[in-house]
């Protein structure tokens, strides 16, 4: 039974492996290839995606959060994609555990956990771009003021375009940037935009900024004053925000410290008695539910660790 176990597992990773290709084309069902076998209305209605888009749209505020995670990280990835990764992912890791654990607890844990990881992985890479260009937002405010004031304290895009012309700005600073000149140029819908590159950035300076851009956008007032004020503000609090950041950092350190204790603990054990190691990590049930509730509660720190980190920015 055990070694039926563990080739179907092995069975399965090499599965998934070989499906990669077709894995990274299901994630970007808005490519080109796509799009020109969907042109036409009618045939477009019966694709999958466009069936599986119309399904999470219904959702509301859950289809938004995964649109806005992928848009904020210029990934390429379309929501629908995202969610059959993961509900095949689901599906696979409930199997492996009911292989493996023998039970529904293994099932449900494992399947959840493997479910849950595309988004959760997202999640970790938007929030290690938004600590990176915390510190870094004030000169882009400075750049954004003098630009603005260039542009004659009216013409809100126009100082976005000079910005972004200038090329002062580096990394997910100047993506955020060039986004939200792209979306107030093209999109038509200002309040969207906005709200789009403040969850990119992901810090209450950002919601401050996008505050004064709103008012001269909508009102057409000049916001020259409201701009000196926000710089002169996070100059002050610049040290606060060094004091957060490294607070941030420690949180993320800790997220990998149970795993790698885990993996340490395991590794001794196999190297002073390999055989009764292996009998009951491997072998014994009791050793293998051992496995999945440690697990479990690195999984679980891993998700409180975001959201820590989520609420001190």
């Amino acid at each position: 039974m055990l070694n039926a176990s563990w080739l179907v597992l092995a069975m399965g990773l090499l599965l998934t492996v070989s499906l990669y290709p077709l894995l990274a084309a299901l994630l970007r069902f808005g490519e080109d290839s796509i799009q020109a076998a969907s042109r036409l209305d009618y045939r477009r209605r019966k694709s999958l995606s466009f069936r599986l888009r119309q399904l999470l749209e219904r959702s509301g505020a859950f289809y938004r959060e995964i649109a806005d995670t992928l848009e904020s990280l210029q990934s390429g990835i379309k929501p629908e994609g995202l969610v059959l990764l993961s509900g095949m992912l689901l599906v696979t890791g409930a199997g492996t555990g009911a292989v493996l654990f023998g039970s529904a607890k293994g099932a449900l844990l494992l399947g959840l956990m493997l479910g849950l990881l595309p988004y959760l992985m997202l999640k970790s890479m938007l929030v290690h771009r938004q600590m990176q260009t915390r510190l870094e937002f004030l000169p882009a405010v400075e750049l954004f003021y003098q630009c603005y004031l260039i542009a004659g304290q009216r013409q809100v895009r126009g100082a976005l375009k000079r910005m972004v012309e200038e090329n002062r700005l580096e990394g997910h600073l100047k993506a955020a940037f060039e986004q939200l000149y792209r979306n107030l140029s093209v999109r038509g819908n200002d309040e969207e935009s906005l709200r789009l590159f403040a969850g990119s950035l992901g810090h209450v300076w950002a919601d401050y900024f996008v505050q004064i851009i709103r008012v001269a956008l909508t009102e057409g007032h000049s916001v020259s004053g409201n701009l000196h004020e926000l710089i002169g503000d996070m100059r002050k609090s610049r040290r606060a925000n060094e004091q957060e950041r490294h607070k941030m950092l420690e949180i993320r350190i800790a997220n990998f410290t149970p795993i790698l204790f885990l993996a340490f603990y395991i590794g001794i054990n196999f190297y002073y008695n390999p055989d009764n190691s292996y009998r009951y990590y491997v072998q014994d049930a009791g050793g293998r539910n051992m496995l999945l509730n440690s697990l479990m509660m690195i999984f679980a720190s891993f998700i409180m660790g975001l959201w820590l980190s989520r609420k001190k920015m």
